[in-house]
């Protein structure tokens, strides 16, 4: 079997950029295509390729730019011919960088970068990488021995648990709330046209617990220590549910321990 491929948008910092890593010391000999809008600034991203030569390699892509997500495409296109895995990580929370508390913060500018980045982004992807994964040799999740339920590739939608309307009990964050609901509706949409194609392509949102990134550095006084994870132990925990993902299980969110997040 081909060694498996993986892309993470999104990488050069934060989850993306824990999932190159996990991916490359666990998943021996799995190649990564590692995705962020500028390159030459992220030197962790650049000097962990140096480390793993031609098994990480770094490209280009601003996901608000639909150009930029056909370029990477054609790259791996011509470079593998195929793809396994995809994870959509990168987010904005608000150009401000801080969630609306009130109505009065609302700008219609401020819900419409938002949603660029963090919906319309992940969706382009999926537009020009679905052929890709339908090509893919299945190298993650789990394969049942029923060849017609077997998947070609996975995608996966780093969501938020704020983004679940049903779990929604505090309001506030407009921007950042409808713009995760409006993705796991995307990835639901996904779930059900490439789940009818054959190959088939898992589609799941996940949603990666409060991490200690810089998305969400503004709030970490008000969580308690046990409840703030580490990029590491975030992505261990959301690679575990990947490695046990299967066709029964697509277009579904899922909270960072496995549990169903309501929509």
């Amino acid at each position: 079997m081909a060694a498996p491929i993986a892309l993470i948008q999104g990488a050069s910092r934060g989850l993306g950029l824990e999932f190159c890593k996990h991916i490359l010391k666990n998943h021996t000999p799995a190649a990564v295509v590692a995705t962020c809008r500028n390159p030459d600034g992220a030197a962790e991203l650049r000097g962990l390729a140096g480390q793993h030569g031609g098994r990480l390699t770094v490209l280009q892509l601003d996901v608000n730019r639909e150009e930029d997500v056909r370029g990477a495409a054609d790259w791996v296109k011509g470079t593998f011919g195929r793809l396994d895995l995809i994870v959509n990580s990168s987010a904005m929370l608000h150009p401000s960088g801080k969630g609306e508390t009130s109505l009065r913060d609302v700008s219609a500018q401020g819900i419409i970068s938002t949603l660029t980045t963090n919906t319309v982004g992940p969706l382009v992807m999926a537009k020009y990488f679905a052929p890709l994964l339908q090509k893919g040799g299945g190298g993650f999740g789990q394969q049942p021995a029923e060849k017609p339920k077997q998947h070609s590739g996975i995608i996966v939608n780093i969501t938020a648990k704020v983004g679940s309307i049903g779990d929604n009990g505090l309001g506030g964050w407009y921007s950042y709330r409808m713009s995760k609901a409006a993705l796991n509706m995307a990835t639901r949409n996904l779930s059900i046209e490439l789940g009818r194609s054959r190959p088939k392509v898992v589609c799941v949102s996940l949603h990666p617990g409060t991490v200690n990134t810089d998305l969400s550095r503004p709030y970490h006084r008000n969580v308690p220590k046990e409840k703030l994870f580490s990029t590491e132990h975030s992505v261990s925990c959301l690679m575990s549910i990947i490695n046990t993902l299967n066709i029964d299980k697509t277009g579904k969110a899922y909270n960072w321990d496995g549990t169903e997040l309501p929509w």
